[in-house]
């Protein structure tokens, strides 16, 4: 009886560590992620059935796919949650080199996948490797490093401003050769905002918002298909059936969507009307079958996960962890400002960019590497309350006095 007993009491002792284990991770965060996800996985079906069915007459291809990505992203958050974030730190200079060396490779002639124009893709049997998503995980952790190494120097001298710069510059120079600007203006913004957070004197900050603007928009005039973009952007009815089709289709999407929607797979515009409906238009096709009600819901969870982002890395900054606080307002300002673009180019807000919506656009390379942003985050989550805890633990022995022996009046252990 007293052995059962005793099972018993291990078995809720261990129940008690894993729900204090749980309690470590910022559940909000990865309950408005898990969420996300869930969304993105019922649009992509939704947008993709009908068009799908009738060219590969499976009408659960890409949800299947998209499933799988799933579940890979999932373990692989699992696995970041259990990896110091201080390994990331030292990885830093390795994770950059491993960035341009994948960049140059998906240029290799008989390596690089090239779709629609576009060389992005090294294909590895199952799963096509969309370099540049790699490539913005890794070259914000290496950021965040040369921020804590730098700090002073980034602060006080211009050399230590401009040097992981050009760096990151040699990365979107080598994005632009693929050529993919829109991952391209996602980096640099985010390293620039890093930057700016890292304690860069505005002068030179605005400096190189200048330059950066300055070449953007030498990139756009001397591209043609660029222009195109630009002039479709400004008044895409002045040709509704060529140059600005995909973009007035998404706009009658999004305005047939009214206050609650056409309901759930009640889309119309996704028949064969707009191209790409379950990649980087699936927010239209959303809107449309949701309205403004569902619109408003899309854009609320991606703004509190980007708060919580934020949150985290606030908490780790005042625990004095400064790589998991840089790294925390990286993934913030990357995932935040991605969803920006693809939501204001669907809405016509800005001009059109091959960028999904992170964490629901269909896409594998897209899904994985935003899992494991998340994980990084939840690992942040997790050493804050660690070091809180610790916190905790030492100022309380250090408030609780220890017992007296009156007769020898001597401390006790």
């Amino acid at each position: 009886m007293s052995a059962f007993i005793e099972s018993l009491t291990s078995v809720a002792n261990n129940s008690v560590k894993a729900q204090e284990r749980v309690t470590q991770i910022d559940i909000k965060l990865l309950t408005t992620a898990l969420t996300i996800l869930c969304i993105g996985l019922i649009m992509i079906e939704s947008a993709s059935i009908t068009t799908v069915d009738r060219v590969l007459e499976s009408p659960f291809y890409y949800l299947k796919r998209q499933l799988f990505s799933a579940m890979l992203g999932l373990m692989a958050a699992f696995v970041v949650t259990k990896v110091r974030l201080v390994y990331w730190e030292k990885s830093g200079m390795f994770l950059l080199g491993v960035s341009m060396f994948l960049l140059i490779l998906v240029l290799v002639p008989g390596i690089g996948k090239t779709v629609n124009g576009s060389t992005r893709w090294i294909p590895l049997g199952v799963l096509n490797l969309q370099v540049s998503e790699l490539a913005k995980l890794f070259l914000l952790i290496y950021t965040a490093g040369y921020l804590v190494r730098h700090g002073a120097e980034v602060r006080q001298s211009f050399w230590g401003f401009v040097k992981p710069m050009l760096l990151v510059s040699l990365a979107c120079l080598l994005l632009l050769l693929e050529p993919d600007f829109g991952a391209t203006v996602v980096v640099m913004l985010t390293v620039m905002g890093m930057m700016y957070l890292g304690g860069v004197r505005f002068s030179q900050f605005f400096a190189l918002i200048v330059s950066f603007g300055a070449a953007a928009t030498l990139i756009v005039v001397s591209s043609p298909y660029r222009m195109q973009r630009l002039t479709a952007f400004v008044n895409p009815w002045a040709d509704p059936f060529d140059s600005g089709f995909q973009l007035t289709q998404s706009l009658i999407a999004i305005g047939r969507g009214a206050w609650t929607g056409t309901g759930l797979g009640g889309s119309v515009q996704k028949l064969f009307y707009l191209p790409e409906a379950h990649t980087d238009f699936l927010f239209a096709v959303y809107a449309e079958e949701t309205g403004l009600v569902g619109v408003c819901l899309l854009i609320g969870l991606f703004t509190y996960l980007i708060v919580r982002a934020f949150i985290n890395g606030r908490e780790a900054e005042k625990q004095g962890s400064h790589f998991a606080a840089f790294t925390a307002y990286g993934i913030g300002i990357w995932l935040g400002l991605q969803a920006f673009i693809n939501i204001g180019v669907n809405m016509g807000v800005l001009p059109t960019k091959g960028l999904t919506l992170p964490l629901m656009s269909y896409g594998g390379s897209s899904l994985i590497v935003n899992c494991v942003a998340i994980g990084v985050l939840l690992r942040i989550s997790i050493e804050n309350s660690q070091f809180g805890k610790q916190a905790l633990s030492r100022t309380t022995r250090r408030k609780i006095p220890k017992k007296v022996n009156k007769k020898s009046n001597r401390r006790l252990p």
